[in-house]
């Protein structure tokens, strides 16, 4: 649910801003954990789902995000203070709007702001995630680590995450290269063979009819088809920044045959490397919770982990909220529970991760090989089935005539 606030800094600066929590009581705490004085929150606006938005996004990649923590590492190692790693990097950053956000940073700190804290004004630039990590650094002093610690993690998540991606790259294009050879063959070359058909007087095959009447149909309404399909892709797009149908797709996504695997092994692995990295840092389980329900990017997680962290703040053992529920894997949840009863969690879920990690890779390795034949099979076929359907009728034309 998405609040909108107004709070009061410490050093008596006001802020305005929007925070996405399950309710009003968890976001108020989020904010003064942050340290601000809440002035006032309340829930924002509904948007009707047919307002067009248009949002182009930070244009601040996640490589990005790695290299520069690398480089906030490095300074730190140095002894250079933060204000002036700030400042130096935002002189030097490429991408313009990296710069200004560091400006923005360096502004904040030199006005007496944590760097936490200047940070998290940025949200969509850095995680809640990453806020956490740089603020638990910030508390032991050990802000060199974390940063590395940082970069790491958000590069094994860029990793797998662009792997898990690019696998369906190749039958995306593949399915789009089929659906616009057949549509040219519909509307640009049957329509010719079918008119020979015609005047050759002979009754063609009911298969032969059945491309017809589909050519036919595909070139007297192509503006319709063209409509209704972007009627069609406009709709789901706006269903699908909806709650309900954020949590409809992603549901969709985990029951795909062979891609749901595929999301499933890539969404453990991420609750395992975000839980196991902020426990290491000494962040409370309930906080953990929180944030890597928030950065797990999956409706479906992202309800579990809300589940579960209330079941937790009840007393109960996190292998036993998570054990209820089947897109959680037995053998994880027992891994869990070892983890628990031997005080070694961290370590168990940083395990988890890697094998996870590994299986999303085997995985998109498996789909590549399966997928590049059968995609290449189906183009053929659907080409040369169209084209039997009109070339064999035309062929036997031919033959009555000698």
């Amino acid at each position: 649910m998405l609040f909108t606030y107004k709070v009061i800094s410490q050093n008596g600066q006001k802020f305005e801003g929007e925070i996405e929590a399950i309710n009003q009581d968890v976001a108020i705490s989020s904010l003064q954990n942050r340290g601000f004085i809440v002035a006032d929150i309340r829930p924002a606006e509904k948007k009707s789902p047919w307002e067009w938005e248009f949002s182009f996004g930070s244009g601040i990649s996640t490589r990005d995000i790695v290299i520069v923590s690398r480089q906030i590492a490095t300074l730190f190692e140095a002894q250079v203070s933060a204000l002036r790693i700030f400042r130096l990097l935002a002189t030097e950053m490429e991408n313009k709007n990296l710069q200004r956000v560091f400006a923005a940073v360096a502004d904040d700190l030199q006005g007496g702001s944590s760097i936490s804290r200047a940070l998290a004004k940025h949200p969509q630039v850095f995680s809640e995630f990453y806020v956490n990590m740089v603020r638990t650094g910030e508390e032991t002093g050990k802000l060199d680590e974390v940063f590395t610690f940082l970069a790491d993690y958000l590069d094994r998540t860029y990793e797998i995450t662009s792997k898990a991606r690019n696998a369906l790259v190749y039958p995306a294009f593949v399915i789009a290269t089929f659906i616009i050879v057949m549509w040219l063959m519909l509307t640009m070359v049957i329509p010719r063979l079918g008119d020979m058909l015609r005047e050759s007087g002979l009754e063609p095959p009911v298969y032969t009819k059945v491309v017809l009447a589909l050519s036919d149909f595909a070139t007297s309404y192509s503006y319709v088809l063209l409509f209704l399909i972007a009627a069609l892709s406009i709709a789901l797009w706006r269903y699908y920044r909806t709650p309900q149908g954020r949590l409809a797709m992603d549901e969709l996504k985990l029951r795909l045959p062979a891609v749901g695997n595929l999301y499933r092994k890539l969404y453990l692995s991420r609750i395992a490397d975000n839980v196991s990295t902020m426990l290491d840092s000494g962040i409370s389980m309930v906080r953990t919770l929180e944030v890597t329900a928030e950065v797990v990017d999956n409706a479906v997680y992202r309800t579990i982990l809300r589940t579960a962290l209330q079941e937790v703040k009840n007393g109960m053992a996190l292998s036993g909220a998570l054990s209820r529920y089947p897109e959680i894997p037995s053998i994880m949840v027992q891994m869990i529970r070892v983890g628990e009863e031997t005080g070694e969690l961290g370590t168990i879920l940083r395990t988890l991760s890697k094998f996870y990690r590994r299986e999303v890779e085997n995985a998109v390795d498996t789909l590549i090989g399966l997928i590049e034949p059968a995609m290449i099979v189906a183009l053929g076929l659907g080409v040369g089935v169209l084209l039997a359907s009109v070339l064999i009728p035309i062929y036997n034309i031919t033959l009555s005539i000698q």
